[in-house]
């Protein structure tokens, strides 16, 4: 078992960030205030790859003897395991494994692996898909059976470990059996988002982003890619509602879409665990 408790640490919860959408940084505030609550740690502080306050400006103000800095991202993909470990000394250039613990004078630095690969997002991801039907049950709340579960990526040509962790999450759910078909569907790669209508064989259609927040793509590129007029998107924006109407009928099937997994109030648990698994290496 590892600790509960961090008094002497700091937990930094690093983003990506845009100065586009305001939405893409709730996530991170929302679960750092979380277990800021919970005070679990002697600090919890918020930090981002591309928007203020920056991960090195957030890290120099740090005393604590001890830092674990979790990454809510997806996948370990270029940024979470090139671009910020070099950032941070952790990794040189074209250095292939690198230590994710580092001792900086009197300070213990650990980076942690990304929320989105680890294993208990298999809950999370369930928790969503059954969430979003229970609270709109029309006309009635179906059996998970009489339902297609897609789990929605963003994948990407550049870099094959951004698809990775939504085929594994969809690998690990399809064999509990629990729903009719189990598909990773993406945006930038096929199969595509759009391909849910070809690929699904039942009536029901659950739809869930594996995304870490409630940004731009979960709430205006995917509700479009489902079928959902662009205008219509771009004006419930506007007036600040939800973007799709659980459920809506299309093509033949009753779609159900829910909120990004990555603001799942689980999540924070996740964080914990991931902060659990950098003290054991410490340990080791």
């Amino acid at each position: 078992m590892g600790q509960d408790r961090f008094p002497d640490a700091a937990l930094v919860l690093l983003g990506h960030g845009t100065a586009l959408n305001a939405e893409s940084s709730a996530t991170v505030f929302q679960h750092a205030a979380e277990l800021r609550r919970r005070k679990v740690f002697a600090v919890v502080r918020e930090a981002f790859w591309k928007q203020s306050p920056q991960l090195t400006e957030v890290l120099s103000s740090l005393s604590m003897p001890q830092v674990f800095v979790v990454p809510l991202f997806i996948s370990e993909g270029f940024f979470s395991e090139q671009h910020i470990p070099r950032a941070l000394g952790l990794r040189g250039e074209g250095q292939g494994e690198f230590r994710r613990a580092q001792k900086r004078g009197a300070q213990a630095l650990c980076y942690c692996k990304p929320v989105g690969t680890h294993e208990s997002m298999t809950a999370v991801l369930l928790h969503r898909a059954r969430e979003v039907v229970e609270r709109f049950p029309f006309p009635r709340t179906p059996a998970l059976k009489e339902l297609t579960l897609f789990l929605a990526g963003h994948g990407t040509e550049q870099d094959e470990n951004s698809r990775k962790p939504v085929e594994r999450q969809a690998e690990l759910i399809r064999a509990l059996g629990l729903y009719a078909e189990v598909h990773a569907v993406f945006l930038e790669e096929e199969p595509r988002i759009a391909d849910c209508y070809e690929l699904a064989r039942t009536r029901g259609i659950v739809v869930v982003p594996f995304f870490i927040s409630d940004g731009l793509h979960v709430r205006e590129d995917i509700p479009v890619l489902l079928g959902e007029p662009k205008r219509v998107v771009q004006q419930r924006l506007a007036e600040r509602l939800p973007t799709w109407r659980n459920p809506t009928e299309v093509k033949g099937h009753l779609v159900w879409y829910s909120q990004s997994v990555g603001s799942d109030p689980q999540v924070a648990e996740v964080v914990l665990e991931r902060v659990r698994e950098a003290s054991r290496w410490q340990e080791g």
